[in-house]
């Protein structure tokens, strides 16, 4: 009677721990970018500070967040993407608890820019270890939950914010990622695998070149509404930021080993769902800070009542980014995504034609709703078509990349956005708000619209047959 084989230890990670792990710290780290917004004013009088020292509050974040995105998924790929996952959680974690604890706004600023860094290192490399974990077949519906996950937070955190801050106190903000962290540091170092990228020596000169010029042109971007255009400072950032990333394309040329080799943009499926998530988020971005703000000051809302009645848009890729992720398995996410792009820009169009002093919420909704399910149709197959268009050992450079790129596109859309508010309107009346805030929105649909015609240039995707499944995986062509 021959011996039975002993039975085999359960695999330790698993594809749904893998889920609300990464979707829960991708949430955490999403909230923040807006999450300070609508809680300025009391900051202001707790702590005190000049206008500038509370926009630091927010740009602190946003700064480091952008710069070193990429920097963060590199380490990952090159000494674990777990080990450094829990890394970026623990600074995350503690820099919140910092923040919460603030007693001066320099301290609070310091705090802020301590988070973007370990969200930096967080971020990208929750969709990895997440595509590492889910069956290619089940990817989809995976990157539609997570993409609900991180829609909502990015989308929400001004009603977050507002709701903690007019109902408890501004220090919520930053306490709620505290426990939240502390339950997913064990979880994360006993549920998730440890996977690596392709081990090549850390790209120095690409990380400096990349930090630096993202710097010089995100700083300027959020220094511009303060300072002009014209303002040496701004003039500065943007030119040296533009000479620093011109090195960066160079050396992601000729460069050995560089950290975003430039033959990945051969792939029209890279290239065009890069451009379009730049442009999604500058449309996107720059149109809920202003219209958070019309809701506010013109229509008279407090800051829970403007969230909540934003949910139509910012709650609904709850609803739809799994059907979304479902529908990219089926049909492959260019069209999904393209689909999705469109609806936000008709949403922003239609919110600039109706647009008024005393619109009415039932004027607003078609709008809001709209964009709400153009918002969620393009989040999950997005994501999914990031990482199906490169090899699997670069996946933690793309999701940087891309990571990066909406950071740098939302920055770009509340600096643009806010600079053609200016030029058209002011804050001394509810008609010249609108009369600011009617362009913008202009220009918002406009850069959307690009948006979904650069997805357009994606290939079609062909199927191909993986050993196993007993359907078709996607496969993306490539120019």
């Amino acid at each position: 009677m021959s011996s039975a084989l002993p039975p085999r230890p359960a695999p330790r990670g698993g594809a749904v721990w893998a889920l609300v792990i990464t979707s829960v710290a991708g949430f955490m780290a999403a909230l923040d970018n807006l999450v300070v917004t609508t809680a300025l004013p009391s900051i202001r009088t707790d702590l005190g500070g000049a206008l500038d020292d509370l926009e630091w509050t927010v740009s602190a974040y946003t700064l480091t967040f952008a710069v070193l995105l990429m920097f963060g998924a590199a380490l990952g790929d090159r000494f674990g993407r777990r080990r450094l996952f829990l890394v970026g959680l623990t600074v995350f974690t503690g820099a919140s608890a910092a923040a919460a604890m603030a007693t001066g706004i320099e301290s609070l600023i310091a705090a802020r820019a301590v988070q973007g860094v370990g969200a930096a290192i967080m971020m990208p490399l929750t969709l990895t270890l997440l595509t590492a974990a889910v069956p290619a077949a089940k990817r989809g519906m995976a990157y539609g939950i997570w993409g609900a996950v991180n829609g909502l937070a990015v989308a929400s955190g001004p009603l977050i914010g507002g709701s903690l801050t007019e109902h408890v106190s501004w220090h919520w903000i930053f306490w709620l990622n505290v426990p939240l962290g502390l339950v997913l540091l064990p979880l994360a170092r006993l549920r998730l695998t440890e996977s690596h990228g392709s081990g090549a020596p850390l790209d120095i000169m690409g990380t400096v070149l990349a930090s630096g010029g993202l710097f010089g042109i995100v700083y300027a971007l959020v220094r511009a509404p303060l300072d002009g255009w014209t303002s040496p400072v701004v003039l500065l950032g943007l030119f040296a930021g533009a000479a620093l990333l011109a090195g960066f394309v160079r050396h992601g040329i000729q460069g050995k080993n560089p950290m975003l080799p430039m033959r990945l943009f051969r792939s029209r499926a890279f290239a065009g769902i890069n451009a379009a998530s730049l442009l999604m988020f500058l449309g996107m971005f720059g149109s809920i800070f202003l219209l958070s703000q019309f809701m506010q000051g013109v229509l008279g809302y407090s800051p829970t009542e403007a969230g909540l009645r934003m949910l139509p848009w910012t709650g609904m890729p709850m609803l739809v980014a799994p059907v979304a992720g479902y529908l990219s398995d089926r049909i492959g996410g260019r069209p999904v995504v393209a689909t999705g792009l469109f609806l936000q820009a008709v949403g922003l169009a239609y919110y600039a034609l109706t647009i008024a002093p005393d619109v009415s919420y039932t004027a607003q909704l078609p709008a809001l709703v709209i964009s709400g399910i153009g918002m969620s149709l393009y989040f999950a197959p997005a994501s999914n078509l990031v990482m199906s268009s490169v090899r699997p050992h670069e996946q933690g450079i793309a999701s940087g990349s891309n990571n990066a790129l909406r950071e740098v596109g939302g920055a770009l859309g509340i600096a643009v956005m806010s600079s053609i508010f200016a030029a058209h309107g002011a804050y001394d009346s509810a008609q010249h708000f609108v009369d600011g805030i009617q362009p913008a929105l202009w220009v918002g649909a406009a850069a959307v619209a690009v948006a979904g015609v650069a997805t357009l240039f994606i290939p079609r995707r062909t199927p191909t047959k993986v050993a196993g499944d007993s359907a078709p995986a996607p496969v993306l062509e490539n120019a």
